[in-house]
């Protein structure tokens, strides 16, 4: 953590405060054991925390400790609102711009109250009073520790704190095999394990507790992959009544876009998921060496993220959104192709 920011946090968390803990929309590993470890941490040094989620979580992540005591907004709404207006602070973490927390974004722009933002994806808002932004991490947790250890407090990690943070860094390198695992990713990494993250288990809670439902979600949306070998590219797409045929639950396409990108000389990989609650298509970037997708994201789909991994939306149908998207590909033929 840079040194010149370690004054400012210190100063905000001299005494003990009412702080919210904020995850992005939809948090993923590395939101949720963010939040859960930061506030674990802060917990200990007298504060009194709440962790408030805009929505739900997926089940393969409620096993972490702390999470039966998030506070899902989209279900209470009220109740979330009345804590936020009373905090004294407010940590936003993996996520830069508030208009990623979807319907409390309007709550948390009328908070008074100074923010602190932790986060490692590119071009971050200004709304934050202590902003801890680098886009070279691996993933929020291994920020998390990092800023822990600037603290001058990594040895308080205790074995929950250590399964939260290990946890969000698993699963944002993808087991340690994206190209943002840096030697210093894997050293803190052994830290959390020497500190009691038991990573077998661990990595037993996330990957290998698949309901039979999900595995045949999987099929199905192996069966829709489409290739597109001119631009060494390849995508999935799943409807809304096959994700309702298949009993879609939060959390079971996590992944699903990797298997595209698995496909040898594939540079780039996209899923395409239907939601017609909300009447957009969700979509998932991925691509291969210097490809950047965070430019594809917020270029033509409303999102963002990292190089080698983002996201964004579409309001159009899902047919329309596909073909929209190979449209582009040949204003990028050259960078996929050489």
């Amino acid at each position: 953590m840079n040194s010149d920011l370690v004054g400012p946090l210190k100063a905000l968390l001299k005494t003990g405060k009412r702080i919210v803990l904020v995850p992005h929309k939809n948090p993923d590993g590395d939101a949720i054991g963010s939040c859960l470890g930061l506030q674990r941490f802060l917990e200990a040094h007298h504060h009194t925390t709440h962790l408030i989620s805009p929505n739900d979580f997926p089940e393969f992540l409620k096993w972490m400790p702390g999470a039966e005591s998030v506070i899902n907004f989209e279900k209470n709404r009220s109740e979330a609102e009345k804590i936020i207006g009373s905090a004294d602070l407010v940590f936003t973490l993996d996520f830069n711009a508030l208009n990623r927390t979807g319907a409390m974004q309007e709550v948390l722009e009328k908070t008074t109250c100074p923010f602190v933002m932790v986060d490692h994806h590119q071009s971050p808002d200004d709304y934050a009073e202590v902003t801890y932004s680098d886009a070279q991490m691996s993933s929020t947790c291994e920020m998390v520790y990092h800023l822990i250890d600037g603290l001058g407090a990594a040895g308080e990690i205790d074995a929950e704190i250590a399964s939260c943070l290990y946890t969000g860094i698993l699963t944002d390198t993808g087991s340690f095999k994206y190209s943002g695992t840096t030697p210093t990713t894997m050293r803190v990494a052994a830290q959390l394990m020497e500190r009691g993250a038991q990573h077998t288990q661990i990595h037993r809670h996330i990957y290998d507790t698949n309901r039979v439902e999900r595995l045949q979600l999987l099929g199905c949306a192996l069966q829709n992959l489409v290739i597109l070998k001119p631009y060494r590219t390849a995508y999935i797409t799943l409807s809304q009544e096959e994700l309702n045929r298949n009993s879609f639950q939060k959390g079971d396409t996590e992944g699903f876009v990797n298997y595209a990108l698995s496909l040898k000389d594939v540079v780039l990989a996209a899923i395409f998921i239907e939601n017609k609650e909300e009447g957009i298509v969700k979509i998932s970037l991925r691509s291969q060496g210097d490809f950047s997708v965070n430019d594809l994201a917020r270029s033509h789909f409303n999102g963002g993220g990292h190089i080698n991994a983002a996201g964004g939306r579409s309001d159009e149908s899902l047919k329309a959104t596909t073909a929209r998207f190979e449209s582009l590909l040949p204003l990028y033929e050259k960078q996929l192709t050489r």
